[in-house]
Formats: structure tokens, sequence, C-alpha cells
């Protein structure tokens, strides 16, 4: 198996802020992120961290549609 990361973003240029949006929000639900490599969290680590950046995406979305 590869541990090679095949996460693609549409704009390269957003790596650093997406990778810091993904620190704030991990903070936000009490996962504790490094820099680099995370496969030592927990899948419901993971989850918890994924979903509180799709509420905020959507939140977002929402509020520029007011």
């Amino acid at each position: 198996m590869s541990s090679k990361n095949n996460n693609k973003l549409n704009v390269p240029e957003a790596r650093e802020a997406m990778d810091r949006f993904k620190m704030e929000c991990a903070n936000e639900v009490g996962v504790n992120l490094k820099e680099g490599y995370n496969g030592d969290i927990t899948s419901r680590q993971a989850g918890s961290v994924g979903g509180q950046m799709v509420k905020k995406m959507i939140e977002s979305y929402e509020q520029s549609m007011k």
C-alpha cells in the first residue's frame, strides 16, 4: 500500500490555506494534528476534522448567499 497523498486541489496555490483551515478545524473539535503525517489519529478524529471543515464551508457559503 502506498502512502503517497493523492489529494488534488483545483488551485494548487491554495494548499497552505487549506492546511491552516484544517488545523483551525482540528483545534475547534479538540483533535491534536501535527504538521505532515497524521496517520496515527483515529478514524473518528479524522472524521470530526473533516466534518467540521465541511460544516464551516457550508456556513460560509450560506452567509455569502445573504
